[in-house]
């Protein structure tokens, strides 16, 4: 299944393409074009007309936003960079992240249930090309196909994320498509199933992200550290090479150097996005060199061995220099006790 790659926007924003893994975003920004590229042709948004948007050059990536029951528009152009002609399907689909944050696509036909895929706040199926869902491109020509979004009435405020697909042979490319539909902006997540994993410099912090709220999140991690023995080495705030999506979950792993040889530790993870997100979760670990430990209770148990045997020859011994209780020496007299004087007892006094 494609997945949607996207390089980090000056600002924080991303472009998203199909083809590899994703990376962080935040809705606002452009920068250097990402189409999604490959053998022959190329499919990407059409560069804008306004003086700003010319100065910047192409669009990574589309972005709408409206009322709920409007109509928005724009367009993909397909670029033919072969010797030959190429006929190339287009259609809209839902996009999710992946169990590790990457953004990947719906395949084309009803979406499979359960999962992060089962997130109803998708855009696809609202994108339709009309009569251009299959475009023959001419070898050396660039052909600009228009689209729509419809968004029904009474959808929910908040991002739908979605992408522009174009599929040719079994291959598929695209291109995000960033859609917020207007109202209530809520940023909100929660930070779960804190764990540590590893020890010493190759120890990692691993933890899973979920977002609670309507709005995409590029969230930012700080890891704070005590231990019994004192403060310990966390990590500072940095911004997380992902964007999580309205609903969606992630499962992430974070470096932690900074974990000690010997010490119990409470670890505590901030995690932070624009938009006032604010949420942390907690874990402790133990950290003991097990090499040491075993080597110490091997020599501890060695000590308890030797401490018994000595007790055990210093009892022989004093049983054999006769020291305490044991039978006479052959030949001694043992004086015999006298018999008790008997007492007649009679009724008559004496």
């Amino acid at each position: 299944m494609p997945v949607l790659h996207s390089p980090r926007r000056p600002g924080g924003l991303l472009l998203a393409t199909i083809a590899a893994v994703a990376a962080a975003v935040l809705p606002c920004a452009v920068a250097a074009p990402a189409a999604a590229d490959g053998p022959g042709w190329t499919a990407e948004p059409v560069a804008g007309s306004a003086p700003a948007a010319a100065k910047a050059g192409a669009r990574p990536y589309f972005y709408l936003a409206g009322p709920s029951g409007t109509v928005l528009e724009d367009r993909l152009v397909l670029a033919n960079t072969s010797d030959q002609e190429h006929t190339i399907t287009l259609r809209g689909a839902d996009v999710y992240n992946t169990a590790d944050g990457a953004f990947a696509v719906r395949p084309a036909g009803p979406a499979a249930a359960g999962g992060s895929e089962g997130h109803a706040g998708g855009a696809g199926p609202w994108i339709s090309f009309g009569a251009g869902t299959t475009v023959k491109v001419p070898a050396h020509t660039r052909a600009v196909v228009p689209f729509t979004v419809t968004v029904p009435p009474g959808s929910p405020p908040g991002d739908h994320p979605a992408a522009v697909v174009a599929t040719e042979s079994g291959r598929e490319v695209g291109v995000r498509v960033h859609l917020r539909v207007g109202g209530p902006a809520l940023a909100a997540l929660t930070v779960e199933d804190v764990s540590v994993r590893g020890k010493g410099a190759t120890a990692r912090v691993a933890y899973t992200l979920v977002n609670r709220g309507n709005v995409a999140l590029a969230p930012e991690l700080a890891i704070s550290a005590e231990g019994t023995l004192g403060k310990v080495a966390g990590r500072s705030v940095r911004t997380l090479p992902v964007e999580v999506l309205p609903g969606q979950r992630v499962e992430l792993t974070e470096p932690w150097p900074g974990a000690p040889v010997f010490d119990r530790v409470a670890l505590t993870l901030t995690v932070t996005a624009p938009g006032g997100a604010r949420a942390t979760g907690s874990t402790s670990a133990w950290f003991v060199p097990w090499g040491i430990a075993g080597t110490t209770g091997l020599g501890l148990l060695g000590l308890g061995a030797v401490a018994a045997g000595a007790l055990l020859l210093v009892r022989k011994r004093r049983i054999r220099s006769g020291d305490g209780p044991g039978p006479a020496p052959h030949g001694s007299a043992v004086p015999e006790e006298s018999p008790a004087p008997e007492h007649e007892l009679t009724g008559a006094p004496r």
